[in-house]
């Protein structure tokens, strides 16, 4: 849970560069399969990362709306990166001229649940890592290279002429 706008703010602006990163890999050919029924496809996934954007911020009182909320998902991921990137850069934004740092104690009614937000912070965080993670595997499995995000990926290794690890 943050205690402090700026730990915030500082670690927010580094997940939408490996969000941007994640999403900047996936191909035209590969943003739409579905590597099972029970997996979303990388648009789908890329979507649902952008639109918690809205969805969160409004419920939260960041945004006065969910602007976001009947958009279709955009034809290609070119059009979804600026998306992403204009919410989530309004999100941080929001959070540093609405709130302070003793008003992350305060509770907020989230899906029917109490939470301060300074654990709706913590939760935005770990919801994109948790979606990029996803977006990873389906990529390995549909034959994309993946980003390295907390470390380097397979194909990082590789190009410093290392063994990838086991």
């Amino acid at each position: 849970m943050y205690r402090r706008i700026e730990d915030f703010t500082k670690e927010w602006k580094e997940e939408q560069g490996y969000t941007v990163k994640m999403f900047s890999m996936v191909t035209e050919e590969t943003k739409s399969i579905r590597v099972s029924e029970n997996v979303r496809s990388l648009e789908r996934l890329a979507w649902h990362i952008t639109h918690t954007l809205t969805e969160m911020g409004s419920a939260a009182g960041l945004f006065d709306q969910d602007a976001l909320k009947d958009e279709p998902i955009p034809s290609t991921f070119a059009e979804i990166i600026p998306v992403y990137q204009k919410y989530a850069e309004l999100l941080g934004k929001a959070v540093v001229s609405r709130w302070t740092d003793s008003s992350l104690e305060d509770m907020l009614d989230m899906y029917g649940q109490q939470w301060k937000r300074g654990k709706l912070l913590s939760i935005l965080i770990g919801h994109e890592s948790h979606h990029r993670s996803q977006m990873s595997t389906i990529m390995r499995v549909v034959g994309l290279p993946v980003p390295g995000i907390y470390g380097p990926s397979k194909e990082e290794w590789e190009s410093m002429g290392m063994a990838a690890m086991e």
